[in-house]
């Protein structure tokens, strides 16, 4: 039988959208990238004998049901996108460790009472359509469908486009009722955002919450014009507002209530032209804040847009506000925590600030995580990392856990 080294299966997967620009990798939903990312994800499960498929919002599932496995399945897995640029754990560990995990309990003779069912979500980072969680999201009818349909990309194409030209149906998207049910949990293993477990010495831990997020787009359109031949004081600069857009953000998290955990961040502009001679006609901006209840993210935005729409007025410019995405606050499964905390012996449980498909699930089935420790905190970066050592760690602490819950 064999058995999955979770690292040498992500060495395996270091070629595979490799960005030569960027640095890191680019894995957007369904570019060559994504494709063989995915090809890989059936390649490995079909290897295993599980039986794989994918769901009419593009995500995919590879269930192991022996003989004597019966009712609901409990879940496991994560994402194989990234963001651009991104690191080589977020998100291809989980669902790595999640095959894994399955190889040895097949190695072992484990005789699961219910199936157990791996995950790969489609667009989790949101980097190619701008909406986070993306397959989660649509599987658990949490977004509207026609609204997604008509999501363009940077070259213009929308997702319906996408999804027809890679042979799925846009028209079936959204939530999938048959396969809701028949999950009973969903556990999530991902690596640690931030740096907590460093410090408490423990490769794992187990996740306590989810900050509330969300991503806002702001269009703030001037007057173009020459860099050379335009006075400053008769310029309509949208570059000017962005920049002051850019440190309103920051600003206004800084000086919230150190209570609410808030983070803003501007990571993403697009400049209309973008000549380095000529003053901007539009710039496009979007601005991510985070906090620990709803209302303390809707507190941070409404400031950051208050500040936003004076600059623009200083400037003589026009802004416009979209909100792209929201997910509210997360509070993981009490009960299925302390299974897994028992299975596992003991454990930190920790916050985390970024969003995970485990999270959009929390509102419909039970849902867990445990994080591997990054022992600098840095992810969304080709610099993201953990040990060797602490990705098997993470690969046996799955395993325990698949074990004691089936």
């Amino acid at each position: 039988m064999t058995v999955i080294d979770p690292v040498a299966a992500l060495a395996e997967l270091a070629p595979v959208g490799a960005d030569p620009v960027r640095g890191g990798w680019s894995r957007h939903l369904l570019d060559d990238a994504d494709r063989g990312m995915r090809a890989w994800f059936v390649r490995t499960a079909e290897s295993l004998g599980l039986a794989v498929e994918t769901d009419a919002n593009a995500n995919q599932w590879a269930t192991w049901a022996p003989a004597g496995a019966t009712g609901k399945a409990l879940a496991t897995g994560s994402h194989l996108d990234s963001v651009p640029g991104g690191g080589p754990l977020d998100g291809p560990l989980g669902v790595v460790s999640a095959l894994a995990a399955v190889s040895r309990l097949m190695a072992e003779g484990h005789a699961p009472a219910r199936p157990i069912r791996v995950a790969n979500f489609a667009e989790e980072e949101g980097a190619r359509f701008g909406v986070p969680c993306l397959g989660s999201q649509l599987l658990a009818g949490e977004l509207d469908t026609g609204r997604v349909r008509d999501l363009a990309d940077a070259s213009g194409a929308t997702y319906a486009d996408v999804m027809t030209a890679a042979g799925y149906d846009p028209g079936a998207i959204g939530r999938d009722e048959p396969r809701l049910r028949g999950i009973a949990a969903y556990v999530e293993l991902h690596i640690e955002q931030g740096r907590q477990l460093e410090p408490l010495g423990t490769p794992v831990g187990l996740a306590t919450s989810i900050l509330a997020h969300g991503r806002w787009r702001l269009t703030v359109t001037g007057r173009g014009d020459h860099a050379g031949a335009t006075e400053l004081d008769s310029r309509r600069d949208p570059m000017v507002v962005a920049a002051e857009v850019v440190l309103a953000a920051r600003d206004r998290a800084v000086a919230a209530d150190p209570a609410t955990r808030s983070r803003a961040t501007v990571g993403k502009q697009r400049i209309v032209p973008g000549g380095s001679n000529a003053i901007a006609s539009q710039v496009t901006l979007w601005l991510d804040a985070r906090a620990e209840h709803d209302v303390d993210v809707r507190a941070l935005v409404d400031a950051i847009l208050t500040d936003a729409a004076n600059a623009a007025a200083a400037e003589g410019c026009d802004v416009e506000v979209a909100e792209e995405s929201f997910s509210t606050r997360v509070a993981f499964d009490a009960a299925l925590t302390d299974a897994m905390d028992d299975a596992l012996g003991g454990v930190p449980r920790i916050p985390t600030g970024a969003g995970h498909d485990a999270g959009i699930l929390s509102a419909h089935l039970p849902a867990a995580m445990i994080f591997v420790r990054n022992p600098d905190g840095v992810s969304h970066s080709p610099h993201e990392g953990a040990s060797d050592e602490d990705i098997r760690a993470g690969a046996d602490a799955l395993t325990t856990v698949l074990r004691a819950l089936t």
